[in-house]
């Protein structure tokens, strides 16, 4: 499957979000880019506050009676914001959303409270962003110590995006809760980052697990968290840990 997205200005272009010209510009390079006739999911990588939403959806509706588009989904929406697309799209006959991409992890649980309902409202999947929480729940970050040599948090182009809505992924206090949910991951005989993507894929609302993988086996180690069944005690016990530094609202 071919999933792209757009809002955000590509390469050195200061256009960006989600007018109909902009819809129509941006699907016509992605194509060209990625040498295809057809994309399969084509997401709005955010809200756009500044183009009337009947505008996106008409544009978006357009590239799917097109050809072009397949299906369509969003990014980083809020509830409200959902319930109205989905308000429009019924109204006018407009292709609805299929997809929602959230951040979502045992650290950042935001979705819960309001977006997954409203996904679960409007039948609209969630492909779950960000599941190992930028890499700090595999448990190679130790709390004072220096991140490992060709780590997300070692880069400087990287790290920058480890910090989420005013916190440190790389704080002491964060990492020593982190190491709590060592020995409950060894208990079940999982890696951690098998524990934490069993944690994110346990929801019903959840269709995918997106990762990033540097290696082969790091692939081969993820998925086998597929199929994975946490247990109440299990979860009990992750919800001791991580109690304090997880964010839910």
């Amino acid at each position: 499957m071919i999933a792209t997205k757009l809002y955000f200005p590509v390469g050195d272009d200061p256009d960006h979000g989600l007018s109909a010209a902009q819809i129509e510009k941006q699907l016509e390079r992605s194509l060209h880019r990625l040498n295809v006739d057809t994309i399969d999911l084509y997401q709005c990588h955010r809200y756009d506050k500044e183009t009337p939403l009947e505008e996106t959806l008409a544009a978006l509706d357009r590239a799917v009676k097109s050809g072009k588009v397949r299906a369509i989904g969003f990014s980083e929406w809020t509830a409200e914001q959902i319930d109205a697309a989905a308000a429009i799209a019924g109204q006018n006959n407009l292709v609805p959303f299929s997809s929602s991409q959230p951040q979502y992890s045992m650290l950042w649980r935001k979705p819960e409270a309001a977006v997954f309902p409203a996904c679960a409202r409007h039948a609209i999947g969630s492909l779950a962003f960000s599941p190992l929480a930028h890499g700090v729940l595999t448990g190679k970050y130790k709390p004072g110590e220096p991140p490992p040599p060709g780590s997300r948090a070692a880069s400087g182009q990287m790290n920058v995006f480890m910090e989420s809505a005013g916190r440190h992924y790389r704080s002491d206090f964060l990492l020593e809760a982190v190491e709590h949910l060592k020995p409950i991951a060894a208990d079940l005989s999982l890696t951690m980052p098998q524990l934490a993507l069993a944690w994110v894929l346990r929801r019903p609302e959840v269709a995918s697990a997106i990762i990033g993988a540097s290696r082969p086996e790091q692939i081969a180690d993820n998925v086998r968290a597929i199929g994975v069944k946490l247990s109440t005690e299990a979860l009990d016990r992750i919800d001791h840990a991580i109690s304090t530094v997880a964010v839910t609202a």
